[in-house]
């Protein structure tokens, strides 16, 4: 019984709802009789129509590069700087002011400057998506570490934990589930802004792609077979990042809270 619902939960209920938005999206075409935006159907044949022309590898693979070393490079300085900030009073003091005052600048702002210092090309794109990732990624591992329960900690000193033990006993693992969520919701920054940038700024990707098919007579059975295409992509990397959690340190922040 237990699994016949976690079939239905997991299985029935979103391809239900696809059909359902199929079927809805289909009806508003035809009720509307637009010409110009298209039908599922034409939809599906402009995306048979990006296969068979190769092209849209190129531009997956040209996203894919930016926003994967982008968000890995947020990480790798967003996730320490977050740790020491959240942890360090006087850190926090110091570099919390800056931190805020720059964190609600829209990447997209960045572009001009972007593209000034490094071209068109994938250093922009690379840089706009650690901007994009960096804030969420610090910002939530700060609160993740400052929200860690006291009790934790005067458990942890009871057993003798101090400095680099203690953070890496309590610290660490009770602050990871926050961590892991703040990585979730920077990834999906990184990937709209990814695209956004791509449409004013680069020559590549899946962003740019939309726009040469809107300009090239106004391929709106392209733009929109692309924008699905960058949905599946979306929800690809979101199960890919959600499997962090299965790690032990972080079940058992988990567990903890």
């Amino acid at each position: 019984m237990g699994r016949g619902r976690y079939f239905v939960r997991s299985v029935v209920l979103p391809v239900g709802v696809t059909v359902l938005g199929l079927l809805g999206w289909h009806l508003a075409c035809v009720v509307a009789q637009a010409e110009v935006f298209p039908d599922p159907y034409a939809t599906w044949l402009a995306f048979g129509e990006l296969v068979d022309s190769q092209r849209i590898w190129g531009d997956i693979i040209a996203s894919l590069f930016r926003v994967t070393w982008g968000f890995l490079l947020a990480a790798a300085v967003g996730i320490p700087l977050g740790l020491v900030v959240g942890w360090n009073t006087l850190a926090f003091s110091a570099l919390n002011p800056i931190i805020q005052g720059l964190r609600p600048i829209s990447p997209i702002a960045w572009i001009p400057i972007a593209i000034l210092w490094f071209g068109i090309g994938d250093g922009a794109g690379i840089y706009l998506i650690f901007l994009a990732s960096f804030f969420p990624i610090t910002v939530g591992t700060m609160a993740a570490v400052r929200n860690i329960s006291l009790v934790h900690q005067r458990s942890a000193w009871n057993f003798d934990l101090r400095g680099l033990e203690l953070f890496r006993w309590v610290v660490l693992p009770a602050a990871m589930p926050q961590i892991i969520t703040s990585l979730r919701i920077a990834l999906g920054v990184a990937w709209l802004v990814i695209v956004a940038a791509e449409m004013v700024g680069m020559d590549s990707g899946l962003g740019y792609l939309i726009n040469d098919a809107r300009n090239a007579g106004s391929r709106y059975d392209l733009v929109v077979a692309t924008m699905i295409v960058i949905g599946l992509i979306g929800i690809v990397l979101d199960l890919l990042i959600r499997r962090l959690e299965r790690f032990d340190e972080v079940k058992w922040g988990y567990v903890e809270r």
